[in-house]
């Protein structure tokens, strides 16, 4: 029987984890089986004709809250090219409340973790289809909806590494890794609240893995443990042997909870080579009746001074979550949550909104907390009984904002000025979503001018501040143009376009500035890098934390052949000229 698993992923750079554990924990079972995967934005014809062409027997989906109805839109019209093909499904999003999937086209739902169940589910149905023995499944029987009871948990090291001899298939994709399964916390809006217990891989084994990325220089090793830091003797070893055996091109992300992090953990971090790990720490809300209504057990002053222990260090990425829509939480609640998540300046800070999950204490609390959800998946917040709908959707606009220039670290430095001049953070970027949409700007697709321009639009008439020089050391750090809007004050006059020949020319400003870049020619230096003038002192800016904004020029030199994407203010490494030459 030849069996297909298919895998609908958000992203082409993500892959699918699961479906490779399960095809390698069954072996020789899965002799007949193959790995299908697509992305969301694949035609949907596409992905029906390539599975077509496989001639499968049987098709098994990776069910998710970003892949589902995409999924079932597959099911509805294989069933009518191949009638008789069995479709079976499993995955988070058809673990809980699965009954109606038996009206869709379904055969079988396999219920929680996978590996064990397919182990006993091929063999039952290669050997005439009964499989009612098989723990793990819910399947339809005359009109009776059948739960066989829970499934097989199996040792994570019974489970086959499966990325040896693979790894060209994951080729400009993210490597996901699992070191444990389970999380020891409950909160209310995540599924593993439902889990018991935390199951680890043994030391030994993570280590042999691990060896095998960093031999191989993968990009990105993703670790995808719900709190990679809840056993601190194993998260350290693992740091340790991370940092011992650095390759210098490998990249490690965790999920990791900040406030659980004792003083020998902090001191291991500080050793990492810069870019060797990601951190990300989901705060969520710094509302204190929230956090115990979602049973969160957080102290979030101990995560800020993690964040800003950590930050010094100047090597690793943070990325801090907010979630909206969670109970107890009106909208000046997350305007305080979001603006002390945002005086930290995290690398990254994401917005998200509160999705009801199957399975989750949220959803089955929803109508007593008066939290409304869209009844398709992702199941998203539509508003709560603290936040009507249209300040949610307010929200949304913050979020859209927050992406295109913060996250993308597009304007982080003209941002942090000119948000001094508003009631925080929040009330910068609500203003700002006020402006866009009476622009009609969120109607269009811009380009990174455009949203530089529409910036510049927003804070010209309401800032004190030299709004045009700010965001144009935005742009440099950003990007090396060569074409200015006409309010960009970039001199390019022929008095500055001879000091820039000079600058490039002097042997002692190539060895002190451009020291790594001296077999190159001026010219080229001169393509590779940048010397721009400002109208203030850019050093004494960033120096202070985007305060003081002191009106004396100065000179900048952007190196964009060397990329910088740990510090906050810019990806491209710059340097404060300390005279005009």
């Amino acid at each position: 029987m030849k069996t297909v698993f298919c895998a609908v992923n958000a992203k082409f750079i993500h892959s699918s984890p699961a479906l490779r554990s399960i095809k390698a924990y069954c072996g020789d079972v899965c002799r007949d089986t193959v790995i299908a995967e697509f992305t969301i934005n694949n035609d949907i014809d596409y992905i029906i004709n390539e599975l077509y062409l496989l001639k499968p027997d049987m098709i098994a989906f990776s069910c998710y809250i970003w892949n589902m109805g995409i999924i079932l839109d597959i099911v509805r019209t294989i069933r009518k090219i191949i009638p008789d093909i069995k479709i079976a499904v499993g995955g988070p999003e058809v673990s809980y409340e699965y009954e109606y999937l038996f009206e869709k086209g379904i055969d079988i739902v396999t219920v929680g973790e996978g590996e064990a169940i397919w182990k006993e589910l091929l063999p039952a149905l290669e050997n005439g289809g009964d499989i009612s023995g098989v723990k793990g499944i819910a399947y339809k029987e005359d009109e009776n909806v059948i739960y066989t009871g829970r499934g097989e948990i199996v040792p994570l090291d019974y489970i086959p590494f499966f990325y040896e001899g693979i790894l060209d298939e994951f080729e400009n994709k993210i490597i996901y890794y699992e070191a444990s399964r389970g999380c020891p916390y409950r909160c209310q809006y995540c599924l593993s609240s439902a889990d018991e217990g935390v199951r680890f891989l043994s030391r030994e084994r993570v280590f042999s893995d691990l060896k095998y990325f960093l031999d191989n220089d993968v990009k990105q090793v993703k670790f995808v443990d719900r709190t990679f830091n809840c056993n601190k003797k194993f998260a350290s070893d693992i740091w340790n042997f991370l940092i011992d055996n650095d390759n210098g091109v490998t990249n490690f992300h965790f999920e990791i909870s900040a406030d659980i992090l004792d003083e020998e953990e902090i001191k291991i971090l500080s050793r990492a080579r810069k870019r060797l790990f990601q951190l990300e720490i989901g705060v969520q809300s710094t509302n204190a009746r929230t956090l115990e209504r979602i049973k969160r057990t957080t102290d979030n002053e101990k995560v800020f001074d993690t964040v800003r222990r950590i930050q010094k260090f100047g090597n690793i990425h943070q990325h801090l979550d907010l979630i909206a829509g969670l109970p107890n939480e009106d909208i000046m609640s997350f305007k305080k949550s979001f603006d002390d998540v945002f005086s930290l300046r995290p690398e990254q800070l994401q917005l998200g909104f509160l999705k009801l999950l199957k399975g989750s204490g949220l959803r089955r609390d929803a109508k007593e907390l008066g939290i409304v959800y869209k009844d398709t998946p992702p199941y998203e917040v539509l508003y709560t009984k603290e936040i009507p709908y249209m300040s949610m959707m307010r929200l949304k606009r913050v979020e859209e904002l927050l992406e295109m220039y913060y996250n993308s670290g597009k304007a982080v430095n003209t941002i942090f000025t000119a948000a001094a001049f508003f009631d925080g953070a929040f009330d910068f970027f609500e203003k700002f979503s006020y402006f866009w949409e009476e622009k009609g700007y969120h109607r269009i697709m811009h380009s990174k001018m455009s949203l530089y321009t529409a910036l510049y639009e927003f804070l010209k008439e309401r800032v004190k501040i030299p709004v045009s020089d700010m965001i144009k050391f935005d742009i440099f750090a950003n990007d090396n143009i060569k074409t200015f809007p006409q309010w960009l004050e970039s001199d390019n006059g022929e008095e500055m376009k001879m000091t820039r020949r000079r600058f490039f020319n002097d042997e002692e400003n190539i060895r002190k500035y451009m020291n790594t870049l001296s077999a190159y020619s001026p010219v080229q230096l001169s393509r590779m890098c940048h010397l721009e003038k400002f109208s203030f002192d850019v050093e004494k800016w960033l120096e202070s934390g985007h305060k003081e904004i002191n009106m004396n020029d100065s000179y900048v030199l952007f190196n964009y052949y060397e990329k910088n994407d740990i510090n906050l203010n810019g990806n491209i490494t710059y340097t404060v000229i300390e005279k005009k030459e």
